[in-house]
Formats: structure tokens, C-alpha cells, sequence
């Protein structure tokens, strides 16, 4: 990794990071190679794939995927990365994925008729999504190799704060996040490992996260604490506060054209 190590992006990069961004940036060379094999993890080793994919970024995406937990088809309603841009060069860091069930719309009807354009600045319409009670799954692709403890400062940092911002972070909730930082703490990331998201229906309070790394099987932890699942979330389906701009333009243009049938 060099001087880039531990480097990711987001609105929200310590001003650390972005020094080693910058030493990165003059010695990026080709783009990311295509990767064509579908990869689950955690409890997803009984998700199974469609045959048709998406690509974001050169790295396939099926558009639908079946959970083992519920048997329900969750769609791929938005898709992106994570980037920076130094001296004019774009550093890519992952490629997002987020499946949700259809159903979903059901929750969503006060927003029917809005643009894509109108509901990606809408904080209130992805607090919505964030609160839904349908199955959500995010699958995140390394495209920048990175060390487990470096992806977490920026998400540990995120989720301390706007817990600390809405009076929330209590003992229970540090203990919740150190259980996070632990499980990623001694990970290396390569590319094309994985990392998911899995947010149940039946329990909104836990989450699943996995990790899916070259050599290394089953790596899974359970997330219990209500507060911090809630802010993993919305890490990823936070609308303007969310880490990636690409992820929730495309989540809400899917969801409008939803809401338009």
C-alpha cells in the first residue's frame, strides 16, 4: 500500500487521510480490471445471485438477490462509489451496492411524484428509508486496498459524532461501536474483498456485518445496539449527510421511478 495506506474517501476524510491521499495521487496508474465473480459473505453465504449484474465501476453487481433469512427478493435500487478528487486525479476507494425490497414504496407515498433530482437533498425521504420495516442489504467493494482499522476511523468517527450531536451515546452504544472497531481492527482489505450490511425487517435493532477476504471465511458480527445500527445506516442511506453523493442520487431516482407505478 506505500505512503496511500489507509487512505479511503468521503466528505467526512480526516485531514490525516487526506495527506497520504495526496502523496497517492501522482502514482495511481491503471483502473480497476474487471471482476466478474459474486462473492457473499456473513450470513449471505445462502444469498444466491441472479444471473443478470450490474456494473459499477467494472465490478458486477446482480440486480436481485434472495436472503436466506426471509426467502424475500431484495432489488438493487442504488448503486455508486466512494472517490476524491486530488490535482484533478479521481481516487476511487469502493463500489456501493444497496438492495432493498420493493415493497418499500408502500412507506414512501407522501413522496410520490418527486424527481430524483428533488428527493437525493430530501433528508426527511431517506429518514424514511433508514425507518422502513423492509429487509436492506449493502455490499461494498473494495477498489482502493485499505486496512480494516483505517475503513472504520472514518465510520466509527461518523457515527460517534451524530450519535453524540442527537444525545444519544451512552455507555451501551460505545461498547456497541468498540465491538465494531474490534471486529475490523487486525483486517486488511485487498481489492475486491467485501464488506455487507445486513439490516433485518423482523429486528431494525441488529444488524449483520460480514467480510469477505481473500484466505478468510465467515468473518461475521452481530451489531445489537438499536442507536448504532440506525447511523450504520444511515452511513449509507443518510441522504445529503450520506458518504456517498453517486450512491444516493441513484437510491432516489430508483425510488422515485417506484413510486411513479
Amino acid at each position: 500500500m506505500g505512503d496511500y495506506e489507509g487512505c479511503v474517501q468521503t466528505k467526512y476524510i480526516p485531514n490525516q487521510l487526506l495527506n497520504c491521499a495526496q502523496k497517492d495521487a501522482g502514482g495511481m496508474g491503471s483502473s480497476l480490471a474487471s471482476h466478474t465473480t459474486l462473492r457473499t459473505m456473513g450470513d449471505t453465504k445462502n444469498v444466491e445471485s441472479a444471473t443478470k449484474t450490474v456494473l459499477v465501476d467494472d465490478i458486477p453487481f446482480p440486480q436481485n438477490i434472495t436472503t436466506a433469512t426471509t426467502a424475500k427478493q431484495l432489488a438493487l435500487l442504488g448503486q455508486g462509489i466512494t472517490d476524491m478528487e486530488i490535482h484533478f486525479l479521481q481516487i476511487k476507494f469502493t463500489a456501493i451496492g444497496v438492495y432493498l425490497e420493493p415493497e418499500i414504496a408502500s412507506h414512501l407515498k407522501q413522496w410520490k411524484g418527486k424527481t430524483g433530482a428533488e428527493l437525493s437533498q430530501d433528508d426527511e425521504f431517506f429518514a424514511a428509508v433508514v425507518s422502513a420495516p423492509v429487509e436492506k442489504y449493502v455490499r461494498v467493494v473494495v477498489i482502493k486496498e485499505i486496512k480494516g482499522s483505517q475503513y472504520m476511523l472514518q465510520l466509527e468517527s461518523w457515527v460517534r459524532d451524530e450519535l453524540a450531536a442527537a444525545d444519544k451515546y451512552e455507555d451501551e452504544e460505545e461498547e456497541s461501536l468498540e465491538k465494531v472497531i474490534e471486529f475490523f481492527q487486525s483486517k486488511y482489505l485487498k481489492q475486491h474483498s467485501v464488506i455487507s450490511f445486513h439490516f433485518s425487517a423482523t429486528t431494525p435493532a441488529t444488524a449483520e456485518i460480514g467480510l469477505e477476504i481473500e484466505g478468510q471465511k465467515d468473518l461475521k458480527m452481530k451489531v445489537e445496539n438499536g442507536n448504532v445500527v440506525e447511523m450504520i445506516q444511515k452511513w449509507y442511506l443518510g441522504g445529503t449527510r450520506g458518504v456517498s453523493t453517486s450512491t444516493t442520487e441513484s437510491l432516489a431516482t430508483s425510488l422515485g421511478e417506484i413510486l411513479l407505478q
